[in-house]
């Protein structure tokens, strides 16, 4: 068992906690895949070598360290590879690892409904209901060919050898931890991002402005820590039936200013005009990145915006020191 799949239990409203915490599973290993809002994979085949503790072990120090450091529990998940790790966590409980051993993944999958794995979408699953096939242990036993027949030849190849235990996925690194922040990358432009999905589809317009708070607040303390700013702001939100509306924004001036980005995101939300809409996730990603020392700063002589950013300067110093809870989101919107 070299993989976790961690769930950290942050209260509402305290995702952008997130990039303090991985920070933590960093001192452990720089395999870690941030799974916002509130989780992470962790590869930690060289520090089972390093520390000389199996994963299940570390696991509970990474649980403590998270308590006494940041006063925040977590829910763990062990296994053989990444697809498991995460299987596992859906049995685990607070106190307590749920870990799949090396060689049992195929006997402990073969009773999930075939919905419980990830990657299978509700019409997959409804397809292969249909034909019987509700468990994943039945998926397994069933020939490549009636799985290719009915799913396609790759989506059946893969979903056959998942159901047998085999697991060809890995843990790849996207680092938006704040101690040792690194940046995605599309088509080779450098880019931050930061989504917000419900527990469940969201009519609420006022949580949705929350989450959007929430995730604006967290790219701006990103880009603070890692010395950028960016000219873009590109919004995209998704919806319970899977489409999705994507819509970008110029700023003013290039930033790295939490308020001036939680403005942004709300202006772009509004001019969606969403009735009723069930809203699944919220996703805000900061482009056209820059050093921040090439920025220029207009100046307003507006001393409530120089009080926020002078706040501003004072939170990341105390989150830096003390931790994510030193500073509740939302409290420095303008």
């Amino acid at each position: 068992m070299t993989i976790l799949c961690v769930r950290f239990q942050l209260p509402p409203m305290y995702e952008a906690a997130l990039p303090q915490l991985l920070g933590l599973l960093e001192e452990f290993t720089p395999v870690v895949e941030a799974l916002p809002p509130d989780g992470a994979l962790a590869d930690l085949r060289g520090a089972e070598r390093y520390f000389g503790r199996d994963a299940v072990e570390l696991a509970s120090v990474i649980r403590v360290r998270a308590l006494a450091l940041y006063g925040v529990d977590c829910v763990i998940g062990a296994g053989p590879g990444p697809m498991p790790a995460r299987m596992a966590l859906r049995d685990a409980r607070p106190g307590l690892t749920r870990a799949v051993p090396e060689g049992g993944v195929r006997e402990y999958l073969a009773g999930k409904p075939v919905a419980a794995l990830p990657g299978v979408g509700t019409a997959t699953a409804r397809t292969l209901c249909e034909y019987g096939l509700d468990t994943l242990g039945r998926v397994a036993a069933a020939p490549l060919s009636t799985l290719q027949r009915l799913l396609g030849a790759r989506t059946g190849r893969e979903l056959h050898e998942k159901a047998n235990g085999i697991d060809r996925g890995r843990v790849v690194p996207n680092g938006i931890s704040l101690p040792h922040s690194r940046l995605r990358s599309s088509g080779g432009t450098p880019i931050l991002a930061a989504e917000r999905p419900f527990d469940r589809d969201e009519l609420d317009p006022g949580r949705h402005r929350r989450a959007l708070l929430s995730a604006a607040e967290e790219l701006g303390a990103r880009l603070r820590a890692v010395d950028k700013v960016c000219r873009t702001l590109t919004l995209t939100v998704r919806y319970a039936d899977r489409s999705a509306t994507t819509r970008s924004r110029t700023l003013k001036e290039p930033t790295a200013h939490s308020a001036a980005l939680t403005r942004t995101a709300y202006g772009m939300y509004e001019a969606l005009g969403l009735q009723r809409a069930r809203v699944r996730s919220v996703l805000l990603r900061a482009e056209g990145l820059t050093p921040a020392e090439r920025a220029s700063h207009q100046l307003t002589f507006d001393p409530v915006d120089e009080k926020v950013r002078r706040i501003e300067e004072v939170a990341d110093r105390a989150r830096a020191k003390f931790g994510p809870r030193a500073v509740m989101p939302g409290s420095l919107a303008a």
